[in-house]
């Protein structure tokens, strides 16, 4: 009796080919639903540069809504011609951090912050910022030490800029004599917005022409979504293939950081 049992059992094992379909169902299962929330829900990007410092440093691991401002073809991974504008869509506001396609590629990861909506008229004068003719409030913070090519130490000056809605965020600029610390009024065309970094004389955003590297206005499609949380962080010099330096070069204190 018990050979009998054995054999009922061994009739209803699955056989390898089935296991292997199983484990081939089971990845594909897995791989559509990160598809789908990473369409839909949220995004992870890694900054790769210090354009948004203070507030994004080089190495910060962020997660990014998609839900925020609706879906375009560019909340699709590698953003294919399926469909023009946006769903569902929501307007970015002045102060939001924001993921974008710059415009000259269509391709580019690029993050910076909302200054202007369409309409605005923006305009720097002697590094201060102005925003339909009103001078954007700001009171200085205690500097940063930073370190530089080379190896030199500075200290860095911090404000708090206070936009009219209330909100405030905190930048960081050298002096009032930079590149595109004075520059002519720019009006934001209808359907576009106007990005700065927040470390105001080392980003190249809609200040720069594309024509010279820079971002110039985005058009609303572009958007990716709202960076919403500083997840990990690391310094530059870390390294996956070094496991040492994924504890010598964490930033603990930026772990699950809200960004504003």
């Amino acid at each position: 009796m018990s050979q009998n049992v054995q054999s009922a059992e061994g009739a209803g094992k699955p056989s390898a080919a089935q296991e292997i379909l199983e484990i081939i169902k089971t990845v594909v299962y897995a791989l559509l639903i990160a598809l789908v929330l990473r369409i839909f829900l949220f995004q992870p990007f890694t900054i790769p540069s210090a354009s948004m410092e203070p507030n994004l440093y080089q190495g910060d691991y962020i997660i990014v809504s998609k839900f925020s401002y609706g879906y375009s073809r560019h909340s699709v991974p590698f953003s294919p011609p399926i469909f023009n504008g946006r769903v569902l869509e929501q307007k970015a506001k002045r102060g939001d951090i924001v993921v974008f396609k710059l415009p000259s590629d269509g391709r580019t990861d690029y993050v910076k912050r909302v200054i202007g909506v369409s309409g605005d008229r923006i305009q720097m004068k002697q590094g201060l910022l102005y925003v339909n003719d009103k001078l954007v409030q700001r009171e200085p913070l205690s500097p940063v030490k930073d370190e530089m090519p080379g190896g030199l130490i500075r200290d860095v000056p911090r404000f708090e800029e206070k936009l009219e809605s209330g909100r405030t965020f905190v930048t960081q600029d050298f002096g009032p004599d930079a590149d595109y610390d004075n520059t002519d009024v720019y009006v934001v065309p209808e359907g576009y917005y106007f990005m700065m970094g927040d470390n105001r004389d080392n980003s190249s955003d809609s200040r720069v022409n594309p024509a010279l590297g820079g971002v110039g206005y985005v058009p609303a499609e572009n958007l990716v979504g709202k960076a919403q949380i500083i997840l990990l962080s690391w310094k530059p010099k870390a390294s996956i293939f070094l496991p040492w330096t994924w504890v010598i070069d964490a930033r603990p204190s930026r772990f699950f950081k809200i960004l504003k």
